[in-house]
Order: C-alpha cells, then sequence, then structure tokens
C-alpha cells in the first residue's frame, strides 16, 4: 500500500493530505481520496512537477500536485513588474 501526499498551494497558504492507497493506486484514486479541490477547477495535475494524467500509477513516497489555472499570463506580469519598477 503505497503512501502518497496530495498538494495544492496558493500565493500565501496550501494544503496537504498524506495518503495511504491500494497498490496500483492512480491519480485519479488520489484526488478523490484527497479531496483537496474540484477536479473541474484544476489546470492539470503533477508528480514531482512531471505532468501526469488521471491513469498514472502512483509509487511509494509520490506527491501529487494539483495544478491551478494561471491568473495572469506571466509575461504580462513580468512587463507590469519592470513598468512599476521605471516609474518607481
Amino acid at each position: 500500500m503505497p503512501r502518497v501526499q496530495v498538494v495544492i498551494a496558493w500565493p500565501h497558504r496550501h494544503e496537504q493530505r498524506d495518503l495511504r492507497l491500494a497498490d496500483g493506486a492512480t491519480v485519479g484514486d488520489a484526488l478523490r481520496a484527497a479531496a483537496l479541490a474540484d477536479e473541474a477547477d484544476l489546470a492539470g495535475v503533477a508528480v514531482f512537477g512531471v505532468l501526469a494524467d488521471r491513469s498514472t500509477v502512483l509509487r511509494e513516497g509520490d506527491r501529487v500536485e494539483l495544478l491551478r489555472p494561471l491568473l495572469v499570463d506571466p509575461k504580462e506580469a513580468r512587463r507590469r513588474r519592470a513598468l512599476r519598477q521605471r516609474e518607481g
């Protein structure tokens, strides 16, 4: 029975669930067991930073990361910061 961790993060906080799942458990099984977020609200899922899908089989010690959608395009955010630095 592998032990895995499911995490989701926001700018100033995070939530984490430590789970023990049946052998052969998948990312989808972990998502249902953790109940951290509505799957429709996620931009994706990763295992140790590598994109995964719901059918990915988990191993002992895996960390499943719930990826939220970006609120601002990273290029636009950098552009805005640079503009503020020049102005101020």
